[in-house]
């Protein structure tokens, strides 16, 4: 598995910098818990165009949880849908509710509200990991694919920001068991996920410090996606560069393994860099060629993330 004990919180946070593969690790993550029996969601906030559900094969859940496979749901969250399910919750009535918050001048002025927005949204998520159904969780895995990072740093600090200044009240009140539920590290936990390349590692470190500092979360793994195979040696490599100058179709094939083999190299200096950095379980995916991105990536990825060694942690 990824990393041990990675997928037995209640909460799994998946971020890291745009376009390093996180929503399809998440999407893995979440085909590997409920291949092992566990109930699970994967929630998206305000996606534009969901990704995990059709990444699954699956059509879009919208902002209903809906099951994509057995034993395993998604929810597109946004802010109109989280604040009615918030609003009905505190005025109990659904007349009272339309009433107030279905006017359009109290709409703008909630609009106005900063960072009630993502309040809802993010109360709608931790919602659904304390949900109880029959004295039991509803879910043993809430997976949330957060957005990338400045704006999943953004989100999730929102319920510190509250209780530092909302007075006491409802508001708070749920500020507070929010922010207790993120930084419980028995609960909750953050999967960073990065290329290994030179932007992406600088940002993850980046966001490493802001998650346990800043956020004061614990971050559970450090997921290093796409990793290059190194084929060649030192020498072999040297060959490769002497045939590139070679007619065709011996140069320009020796000229792309010469470039493959560089790419490896480098790829390997990043990845050192990342560990050095960063005190954390790590699992490395391999670089895997597909065509396009739905199942049968998610399942190549889930595949890999079973076979990876255990995650060891920087001694």
């Amino acid at each position: 598995m990824a990393s041990p004990g990675l997928l037995d919180r209640r909460l799994l946070v998946v971020t890291g910098k745009g376009g390093v593969g996180k929503t399809t690790v998440c999407a893995a993550l979440a085909l590997l818990a409920a291949r092992a029996g566990k109930r699970v969601l994967v929630c998206e906030v305000n996606a534009t165009r969901e990704r995990v559900a059709p990444l699954l094969g699956a059509p879009a859940s919208g902002p209903f949880v809906r099951e994509a496979l057995p034993g395993l749901s998604t929810i597109n969250v946004t802010p109109h849908e989280a604040m009615r399910e918030y609003g009905l919750m505190v005025l109990k009535f659904r007349t009272i509710y339309e009433a107030v918050f279905e006017n359009r001048l109290v709409r703008y002025f909630l609009r106005m509200v900063p960072g009630l927005a993502e309040l809802v949204m993010l109360g709608k998520v931790l919602h659904e990991v304390r949900a109880e159904e029959g004295g039991r969780p509803r879910w043993d895995l809430v997976l949330l694919d957060a957005p990338a990072t400045g704006h999943a740093v953004q989100l999730l600090r929102v319920p510190s920001a509250l209780v530092d200044t909302v007075p006491a009240g409802p508001l708070r009140h749920d500020a507070e068991w929010m922010q207790a539920l993120l930084v419980d590290p028995a609960r909750t936990g953050v999967a960073l996920v990065t290329l290994p390349e030179e932007m992406p590692v600088n940002e993850v470190i980046e966001l490493d410090g802001l998650v346990r500092g800043e956020l004061g979360m614990a971050v559970a793994a450090l997921v290093v996606n796409a990793m290059p195979p190194a084929r060649f040696d030192a020498a072999e490599a040297a060959e490769l560069a002497r045939l590139a100058a070679a007619a065709a179709p011996l140069g320009p094939a020796a000229e792309a393994g010469r470039i493959q083999a560089l790419r490896a190299e480098a790829a390997g200096r990043y990845l050192v860099r990342a560990r050095a950095a960063l005190d954390l379980p790590t699992t490395v995916l391999p670089l895997l060629p597909m065509v396009e991105w739905g199942p049968a990536a998610v399942e190549a990825i889930a595949a890999a993330l079973a076979a990876a060694p255990p995650a060891e942690a920087r001694p």
